[in-house]
């Protein structure tokens, strides 16, 4: 269990549900907090941004190395520099934003993908940090992130089990107390079967921290899942309407999916409930739908039990099923009318 300002994230609170608004604000500061309210109105935590220049990112280069060629790519023909230039939030626009966030009631904060970024959000007091798949290998960036003492979202996308243990390492012995790992497939949109949910219980148990999910599939049905296999912390990105465009526009919820991941995600937390056998007190009433020994037949005094007059039926107010063969040519003591249920006591 860690804390993120005032809100409790572990098993027993609600999924901590973190809307990552990214590009999705169309270089639109209106956008960008409309964003915020829409988000704040669906039930979300939180809200992420990202905080980087072009320049920070990438150089402002068109060769090979810094154009994107994959066929299957969202960005395809694009360079780097480009597309940084067309999803960042701009630094001054983030004070506005955190903000409306906490007019809103939610948390502001942000993903710092250089060391001048974390400067730079610190002179805004975020409580937290998030740390992309993709810079997870930047040791000295974890190293100036952990110093704050803030707690840290580390997403781990691509990230072989080694990268992994000296990524935390680095966290761990730089003074991050607080630490949550999401799994994440690095690709976007991502296909469900590329997930890998069961990921989630073993980071779990190997780290001893937080654990959640990072999820750029379509939908919200992985999240929910994700729930199940004890992720306390879902991040999804969050578009007004993907008929608006933008660079994640695609794999990223509109308003009303949102709403839907916060309230069924925390359906699904509130049933994982604990390992319980027996009858609860909500299911008392219910116990009356049992099958039971029910006389089928009028009977007169003295007659035996048979198949031809007792059975096995709903509801539950006579002996247990399991009492058949003791009961069946045994005699009654009394005359016994058809529906009554067998009980001891009719027996001679």
């Amino acid at each position: 269990m860690i804390s993120i300002g005032r809100t409790r994230i572990g098993r027993d609170s609600r999924p901590f549900i973190v809307a990552e608004m990214s590009g999705n604000h169309n270089r639109s500061l209106e956008t960008a907090l409309a964003i915020v309210d829409a988000a704040a109105s669906c039930g979300a935590h939180a809200l992420k941004l990202q905080t980087y220049t072009p320049d920070t990112m990438t150089l402002d280069l068109s060769t090979a190395d810094f154009t994107i060629t994959d066929e299957k790519s969202l960005w395809k023909g694009e360079t780097l520099y480009r597309l940084y230039q067309k999803a960042q939030t701009p630094w001054e626009w983030h004070q506005q934003i955190f903000d409306r966030c906490r007019e809103r009631g939610i948390i502001g904060f942000s993903t710092p993908f250089d060391e001048t970024a974390v400067d730079f959000l610190e002179s805004l007091d975020v409580p937290c940090y998030k740390v992309a798949s993709f810079e997870l290998n930047d040791l000295r960036l974890l190293q100036r992130i952990a110093r704050t003492r803030k707690p840290v979202i580390l997403s781990t996308g691509m990230a072989s089990l080694s990268e992994l243990d000296e990524s935390v390492s680095i966290l761990r012995g730089n003074g991050c107390e607080n630490l949550v790992l999401l799994k994440c497939t690095s690709s976007y949109p991502a296909p469900p079967d590329f997930s890998n949910l069961l990921t989630i219980p073993h980071m779990k148990e190997l780290y001893g921290c937080e654990v959640g999910l990072s999820d750029h599939t379509k939908g919200i049905g992985t999240a929910v899942a994700a729930i199940a296999l004890g992720a306390s912390v879902i991040e999804k990105h969050f578009t007004l309407a993907r008929a608006d465009g933008g660079v994640d526009a695609e794999f990223s919820a509109e308003p009303g999916e949102l709403s839907s991941l916060v309230i069924e995600s925390n359906s699904a937390w509130q049933a994982l409930g604990t390992v319980r056998y027996g009858m609860l007190e909500e299911e008392r009433n219910s116990i009356r739908f049992r099958r039971s020994l029910y006389v089928s037949q009028d009977m007169k005094s003295g007659d035996a039990f048979s198949e031809a007059n007792v059975r096995c039926i709903r509801p539950g107010m006579g002996l247990a099923p399991k009492y058949i063969e003791i009961i069946l040519g045994m005699r009654v003591n009394r005359d016994v009318a058809r529906g009554t249920p067998v009980s001891w006591d009719l027996v001679q």
